[in-house]
C-alpha cells in the first residue's frame, strides 16, 4: 500500500515559515522535569520496583547532574545499577511512563529513581550473577532503544516496560549514544553503528556464561539496526547465532528490505530466534520509504504478499501483522502505546520459555514511539516536516523542538535550497 504524505519536499520554502511557527508553539507545550535520575535513596512505600543492569557505549563526561550519561561517545563499555519505582497501578494506565513533572517527583503518581551507581566491569559482573541466581529461569531480556532518546528516557521506559511485561527475567539495558534531539538524526545513525560491536560483546559474554540459560532481546527502531547488525557479526565469528539466544524481537524496524535480507542470510540457523512486528498502515514508516528512494521498509511491509510471504517463510522468520490493531496515533506508529495489555502477552511467553506468533494476538512492547519513521535531507526542514505532527502526540519530541527550530532557523536559507534535492537516509 502506498501512503501519500501532504507535505511536498520539492518546495521547502512554501512550508518552512508555517511550520517554524507550529514548531516553536509546541517547544513550549512541555512540563516535564530533567535530571530525574537523582535518586531519592529509599523505597517509598506502597510503590513497586524495576532493578536493571546498564551497559552503555555513551560517555559519562558532559552529563548534567541527574543524568549519568551523555549523548555523546564513550570509549569501551560503561555500567551501572539503578532501581526504579513504579506508582500503584491504580493511579497509572499501563503503557505509559508518569515523568515526573518536578524535582523532587511524588513517587505516589510517578515514576522515580531509588538508586544509580556507576560501576566498573568486576563491579557489574558481581552484581549481574547475584541478581541471575535470584531471577526465574536464569533468563536475561535486553533492550535497544531507539533514535531520539536521552538515556534517563531509555532507563525510565524500559523500567515501564518489564514492571508492564511482568517478565520474570533479568533486566539488561544496552543504551548507546542517542543525543536525544530531534534533528540530530545523522549522528545516532552513524552511533548505532558505533555500537553494535560493542552490543556484540555484551551478547558474546551472555551466551558463554554458564549460569545464563536463556537470552532475549526487543529492539526498537533504529536499535533495530544495532541489533541485527550486532547478531550478524556474531553469526559470522562463531558460524551461527547462539541457541542461547531464544528470542530477538524485532519492532517496528525502519530497515531496508534489501539489507535485511542480506543480514538473515548470513544469519541462518537451525533455530531462527526472530519475530518481526509490522503495521501496514504505518504512516511514519511510509514518510520513511518515500525519501529514501522508496525502498520498502521492513516494518511496514505486507507479509501475506510476495515476495515477503516466501522470504519470510524460507528464512522461518515469524511475523506479528498488527495492521489490523486500531489506534489513537495518527501516524499509525504508535500502536503498541495504544495496547498496553499486549506487553503481558510477552511477559507470558517470555516466563513460559515459548516463542511469539502470529496466533498470540500480536505484541505491544509500549515504548511511545517517536520519529522513528522520521528522515533527515541535508536541509533540515523535511526532518521537521516529518516530525512536527508526532510532536503533537510526544511530550518528548516537544520538549526538544526549541533548540532544534533555532538551529534550523540558522541555516533556513541553506534549506530551502538544498532540501528539494538531496536526503539522506538511516
Amino acid at each position: 500500500m502506498k501512503v501519500s504524505i501532504s507535505v511536498s519536499l520539492a518546495r521547502p520554502a512554501a512550508f518552512l515559515p508555517a511550520l517554524l511557527l507550529a514548531a516553536i508553539a509546541l517547544a513550549g507545550c512541555t512540563g516535564r522535569a530533567e535530571g530525574v535520575l537523582v535518586p531519592l535513596g529509599v523505597q517509598p512505600p506502597g510503590v513497586s520496583a524495576v532493578d536493571m543492569v546498564v551497559a552503555t557505549t555513551r560517555a559519562d563526561q558532559g552529563a548534567a547532574p541527574g543524568e549519568m550519561f551523555s549523548g555523546e561517545r564513550g570509549i569501551g563499555l560503561n555500567f551501572a545499577e539503578i532501581r526504579i519505582s513504579i506508582p500503584p497501578d491504580s493511579v497509572r494506565k499501563a503503557g505509559e511512563v508518569q515523568w515526573p513533572s518536578r524535582l523532587p517527583p511524588d513517587p505516589a503518581r510517578e515514576f522515580a529513581t531509588i538508586s544509580a551507581e556507576r560501576l566498573d566491569q568486576p563491579q557489574v559482573m558481581q552484581r549481574f550473577q547475584a541478581r541471575l541466581a535470584r531471577t526465574p529461569h536464569r533468563s536475561v531480556l535486553i533492550f535497544v532503544h531507539g533514535y531520539n532518546t536521552r538515556f534517563e528516557e531509555a532507563v525510565y521506559r524500559f523500567a515501564q516496560i518489564v514492571h508492564d511485561a511482568r517478565a520474570p527475567a533479568l533486566p539488561l539495558l544496552f543504551t548507546w549514544p542517542s543525543r536525544g534531539r530531534l534533528l540530530a538524526y545523522a549522528y545516532d545513525h552513524e552511533s548505532a553503528s558505533y555500537s553494535r560491536d560493542a552490543l556484540e560483546a555484551v551478547l558474546q559474554t551472555l551466551v558463554k556464561d554458564r549460569n545464563v540459560r536463556e537470552v532475549s532481546i526487543l529492539a526498537h527502531s533504529m536499535g533495530n539496526w544495532v541489533t541485527i547488525e550486532a547478531l550478524r557479526q556474531m553469526a559470522i565469528r562463531n558460524g551461527s547465532i547462539a541457541p542461547k539466544i531464544k528470542q530477538v524481537m524485532l519492532a517496528a524496524p525502519d530497515v531496508d528490505v534489501d539489507v535485511f535480507r542480506r543480514q538473515m542470510r548470513v544469519m541462518r540457523a537451525r533455530h531462527n530466534p526472530f519475530t518481526l512486528f509490522v503495521s501496514r498502515d504505518d504512516k511514519a514508516l511510509a514518510i520513511s520509504r518515500r525519501l529514501r528512494g522508496d525502498t520498502p521498509r521492513v516494518g511496514a511491509i505486507d507479509p501475506d504478499a510476495e515476495p515477503w510471504r516466501s522470504e519470510l517463510e524460507r528464512e522461518n522468520i515469524r511475523v506479528i501483522d498488527l495492521t489490523a490493531l486500531k489506534s489513537g496515533d495518527g501516524l499509525n506508529h504508535g500502536k503498541f502505546a495504544a495496547a498496553p495489555q499486549l506487553v503481558q502477552i510477552i511477559g507470558g511467553r517470555l516466563a513460559a520459555g515459548q516463542t511469539l506468533h502470529d496466533s498470540q494476538v500480536g505484541f505491544g512492547e509500549s515504548i511511545g514511539m517517536i520519529a522513528t519513521g522520521a528522515a533527515a535531507t541535508a536541509g533540515r526542514a523535511a526532518s521537521i516536516a516529518v516530525s512536527a505532527p508526532i510532536a503533537v502526540i510526544d511530550p518528548r519530541t516537544r520538549a526538544g523542538l526549541g533548540d532544534q527550530m533555532r538551529d534550523l532557523g540558522h541555516q533556513a536559507g541553506q534549506t530551502a535550497g538544498s532540501t528539494a534535492g538531496t536526503v539522506s537516509g538511516r
